[in-house]
């Protein structure tokens, strides 16, 4: 155990330090401090001494220097069992410090707020991160607390241990130090490595929590990150990795969307999705696509959720409903079900780089953030494809990009009527979305049909024909595009070609 005599705090954010400024004090241990938070601990009436009375500096360069100085780091470094050590400092008349608080400058929510190059170089904390890992490098005898959000951790300790800390707990906070400074070094390179110069992946969540499992039972799961930032959870179970999965594809399903739409998943997929001009019939349509597989899925829509929608969904068992906004009514027919997953959803901004772990590495690319519209359409067939084609063939483009690959999807009347997802095959695909929408009951005569990559045959186009489909949009590119050009003028199709292919993996 080392009892704590003098502490050096020089922090950010002040909220939360007032209580352990007392604790402190009442213990009498010795405050040393600088700037704005020593003014802050004179205000509060507490004894503090400045670090200019220390090292017979003052803070100089516009406040960039004010700890870096062998009086402060010597007393914050000095190994309390080497006699050298303990010579040197005595000679140099340097004091022990036992104690170091801080909290960095905020340069993330800097960079985060728009604020100019000028006032985020500024909030590169220098003399901060200096102090958190000399006082963690010598945890043996020293105790360091990184940010304010582990005021009241060690405060805890504090009262609780006498004013004094054991190794176990210098360890801890040690280790936690290191996690502040890592992060905030990630984030600082990051902020220079805009346009990927340096060839360094380098990604740090500081928040984090365990998961149930991993995708099976057997398997440990965890998730880095601040879903905070993305959804409030109103209600239901702990959501689970394969949730937070689905919930990803659905956010960025959705988000394509600006008329009123509601969309269905199941295994990162839509099942069922659509766009009305009334919620409710949205919903209906979207369910209608595939009502089995709806069952036990992810549900999501961009408008807020009015009884009436609330009444319909709540006759389906699902995991999940995420939306913008739950009228009052709606979450009381919502809550009904105990398990049942409830989201308000934020108004996020995504970063812009994918990542997965492949070979003991991984791949990084630059999100998917082309979405065509009927200007970036070119048609390639005789016939052009009519008005309502153009609306259906921008729907059914949007859903097919966040389709697993190879896909195929068949869309009419602003609804999914069925796709063919993840086969290895792209006809297979399109035999799977004509059977399952022959299953549900659906005519394809006058759908759409998008695919997710080009038809390097024209077998596609003909047995979609033969199912009665009437347009066409897919990338292009194949060196055989003239044979499946050919097939659909011959039979009076449409086609039309964006130049961009979506494969998801």
């Amino acid at each position: 155990m080392k009892k704590i005599k003098s502490a050096l705090i020089s922090v950010y954010h002040k909220e939360g330090l007032e209580l352990i400024i007392k604790e402190l004090s009442e213990k009498g241990v010795q405050l040393i401090s600088t700037g704005g938070t020593h003014d802050y601990i004179k205000e509060l009436g507490y004894e503090v001494t400045k670090v200019e009375d220390i090292t017979d500096y003052p803070s100089i360069l516009g406040g960039r220097v004010k700890t870096i100085h062998p009086k402060i780091f010597g007393g914050i470094l000095s190994r309390r069992h080497k006699k050298e050590d303990r010579e040197q400092i005595a000679h140099y008349t340097i004091p022990e410090i036992d104690l170091v608080i801080v909290d960095l400058y905020p340069f993330e929510e800097t960079v985060a707020s728009g604020a100019s190059q000028k006032n985020i170089i500024e909030k590169i904390d220098i003399g901060g991160i200096s102090l958190i890992r000399a006082a963690a490098k010598n945890y043996k005898d020293v105790v360091v607390v990184p940010s304010s959000a582990y005021y009241e951790q060690f405060l805890t300790i504090f009262n609780n241990k006498g004013g004094c800390t054991d190794l176990t707990d210098r360890h801890f906070f040690a280790g936690a130090a290191f996690n502040v400074s890592s992060h905030y070094d990630t984030a600082i390179f990051n902020f220079f490595n805009t346009e990927y110069k340096h060839s360094t992946f380098k990604q740090s969540f500081i928040e984090g929590k365990t998961l149930r499992y991993g995708e099976n039972p057997h398997q440990k799961g965890f998730y880095y990150g601040s879903l905070t930032e993305v959804f409030e959870q109103i209600h239901g179970k702990e959501i689970s990795y394969n949730n937070l999965l689905d919930l990803d594809a659905a956010i960025n399903l959705i988000n394509e969307f600006k008329t009123t739409t509601f969309a269905i998943l199941k295994h990162n997929n839509a099942c069922g999705i659509a766009s009305r001009k009334e919620l409710s019939k949205a919903y209906e349509a979207a369910l209608a696509g595939d009502p089995i597989s709806a069952f036990g899925g992810v549900l999501i829509t961009n408008k807020t959720i009015g009884p009436r929608t609330a009444e319909k969904i709540n006759k389906l068992f699902f995991e999940i409903i995420a939306a913008p906004g739950f009228e009052k009514k709606s979450l009381e027919i919502l809550k009904q079900k105990k398990n049942r997953v409830i989201l308000h959803l934020k108004s996020t901004c995504f970063k812009n780089l994918s990542s997965k772990s492949v070979l003991n590495g991984v791949l990084v690319q630059e999100k998917d953030n082309i979405t065509e519209t009927e200007n970036d359409f070119k048609t390639v067939t005789f016939k052009t494809p009519q008005s309502r084609e153009i609306e259906d063939l921008v729907f059914a483009n949007k859903i097919v990009k966040h389709t697993k690959s190879n896909a195929i999807v068949l869309v009419k009347g602003q609804q999914l009527l069925a796709s063919g997802t993840g086969q290895t095959s792209r006809v297979d695909a399109l035999k799977q979305a004509i059977e399952k929408a022959k299953e549900n009951g659906f005519s394809l005569s006058g759908a759409v049909m998008a695919s997710d990559a080009f038809f390097p045959f024209p077998d596609c186009v003909e047995l979609a024909h033969q199912a009665g489909i009437t347009a066409v949009i897919q990338p292009g590119g194949s060196i055989n595009d003239q044979a499946s050009i050919d097939y659909c003028n011959n039979r009076g199709m449409a086609m039309v070609m964006t130049g961009n292919r979506h494969f998801k993996h």
